[in-house]
């Protein structure tokens, strides 16, 4: 889909928004900028949903409870909603509710993103009135025997979680910003974007453009198109997906029975993390954990799974704490996590460009909370300003790093 946005015939209106990178809150931007009539633009490299970013993968999960920090919940719940009336007005199949279940322990030698994220998820639901159940580990075993818990782990389930179809929720929101009016342009490199007279411009490998206003949602890309010192604030990582074959029965693995889940080991210093086997006996389970100490770049990056790989992956994280789970691995892909210092959102004004929004809330938990956000961003360009506080978000709190 190439519609002709060329501001380089008779036609020189700037646009109302410029959406760089769509993705998932690229996408979410673009359509609800479309639908509330502005005028936008989006520019892809690819042809979303695509592999190259991060929002691919199947499955992402969603919580309502945010070990990240309370003040994400707000944006959390109110993706549900959204995702929701995108799913009534698309016909699209984009939030399944699943139950999750947190693993942790006093003795956790892995933190997921932030320090103490167990405890803040607990207290993230008392604050926000989340339903919620506290397991020890003989409930645990008792409940889901799937997982082979030590003594001194605790569980944390949510009722409300579960896990959206990333490719879905893009292709569904792109089609709709279509067809709500918004130009897409799929193919096209963004070289640059600068700011004058007013007006935010983007120069691409195909053609200039301006608008009254530009979101940078280019994710991996984000980087390559800041200067070094804005740049260094953004970590990019490769990291592994993985499906393994199941070795018992498939309800086993099917929700209720089998939620998606996230574990901070004790033994080792991995957070892993999976969901249920949602495409029958033959697509095995997925499984993952996260690291953070290689770089890369989007261009550089190794997007092939090596065997050894999935060798190590299951003799050390999957076999020791999910028997169940064989050693066959059905497949594996590469996502690219963006994540600033802290772990948290970047989400606000460009420091030398007021007409530019860098949006980036990545560090690998931001695509449950895109669809807020996307509606955030869409407020604060055409009204000035979100209806959710984005302010926790600010490049302010990045200043010393």
């Amino acid at each position: 889909m190439i519609a002709n946005a060329r501001q380089t015939g008779a036609d020189h209106t700037p646009f109302d928004a410029i959406v760089v990178g769509l993705g998932a809150v690229g996408s979410a931007a673009a359509y609800q900028l479309a639908q509330r009539g502005a005028r936008v633009l989006g520019i892809d490299r690819y042809a979303p949903p695509h592999a190259f970013g991060s929002s691919h993968g199947d499955t992402r999960i969603t919580r309502l409870a945010i070990g990240e920090g309370a003040h994400y919940t707000p944006l959390v719940l109110r993706s549900h909603e959204i995702w929701r009336e995108i799913e009534r007005r698309s016909g699209e199949d984009l939030l399944s509710v699943t139950g999750g279940l947190i693993i942790s322990s006093s003795a956790r030698r892995a933190e997921t993103h932030v320090a103490n994220f167990f405890d803040n998820t607990l207290a993230a639901a008392r604050r926000h009135g989340i339903a919620h159940q506290l397991l020890d580990a003989r409930a645990i075993r008792e409940r889901f025997p799937q997982f082979r818990v030590r003594d001194n782990e605790t569980g944390y389930f949510e009722p409300g979680a579960g896990f959206l179809r990333p490719e879905a929720c893009v292709r569904a929101q792109l089609t709709l910003a279509a067809s709500d009016g918004a130009t897409l342009r799929y193919g096209e490199s963004v070289l640059e974007f600068s700011q004058a007279n007013g007006l935010a411009h983007v120069r691409t490998d195909r053609g200039s453009y301006s608008a009254r206003q530009l979101i940078a949602a280019a994710g991996a890309w984000l980087p390559v198109l800041l200067d070094a010192g804005l740049a260094q604030r953004f970590k990019v990582t490769r990291q592994v997906l993985y499906w393994f074959a199941l070795a018992g029965p498939l309800a086993e693995y099917q929700p209720p029975r089998f939620p998606v889940w996230i574990w901070e080991l004790q033994d080792r210093q991995n957070v892993i993390y999976g969901f249920p086997a949602i495409d029958g006996a033959g697509g095995g389970a997925k499984i993952a954990t996260e690291q953070y100490s290689v770089t890369t770049t989007p261009d550089t990056v190794a997007r092939e799974v090596e065997t050894g790989e999935i060798g190590a992956m299951h003799a050390d994280l999957v076999a020791p704490y999910l028997p169940g789970l064989g050693a066959v691995c059905v497949k594996a892909v590469t996502c690219l996590y963006t994540a600033t210092p802290d772990f948290h959102f970047l989400i606000d004004r460009h420091p030398r460009m007021a007409q530019v929004i860098l949006a980036s809330p990545c560090s690998g938990h931001g695509f449950k909370h895109s669809a807020a956000i996307g509606e955030a961003l869409a407020q604060w360009v055409l009204d000035g300003r979100s209806n959710l506080d984005l302010s926790a978000f600010s490049f302010a709190r990045l200043a010393s790093t």
